[in-house]
């Protein structure tokens, strides 16, 4: 098991520490502003994240376990074990501007509650988002 799945089983235990605390402490509540019983919003909100931080380590520690260790859990590990090629990334592509352009949109028709530009937005951004994705593995008379 690696360190961040670790971390994120620490995480989870400490969410169910805390959620349990808060349902205990919520449902005991007596104050003339309050109605009895526990309060459902943060309850909720503790429990998903329960879930997730679980759900992360569960996914860390299952692929951790189908890969090799790598330089961060090698308890003599250099700075140098973990260098290397990180990823091929374009200096100047579009594709991102035209996402923020239409996230832009969509936020503009969510502020102004216009269903249709939030509609156009979305499209722009499914555009957008396959374009930046297929942005080199399309020939260049495709562009």
């Amino acid at each position: 098991m690696n360190s961040g799945a670790k971390l994120f089983y620490g995480i989870g235990t400490f969410f169910v520490v805390v959620t349990v605390f808060y349902f205990i402490v919520t449902s005991s509540v007596k104050d003339s502003g309050n109605v009895m019983g526990v309060e459902w919003a943060g309850g909720t909100g503790l429990v998903m994240a329960t879930l997730l931080a679980f759900m992360l380590a569960g996914y860390l520690h299952l692929t951790a376990s189908k890969t090799d260790i790598g330089p961060d859990d090698w308890e003599e590990a250099e700075i140098e074990d973990g260098a290397g090629v990180l990823g091929f990334f374009s200096a100047s592509s579009i594709w991102p501007f035209w996402m923020t352009v239409s996230i832009v949109v969509m936020g503009a028709g969510l502020a102004w509650w216009h269903l249709w530009l939030v509609a156009f937005g979305a499209v722009m951004l499914i555009w957008a988002t396959t374009m930046l994705n297929l942005q080199y593995g399309l020939p260049p008379e495709k562009h």
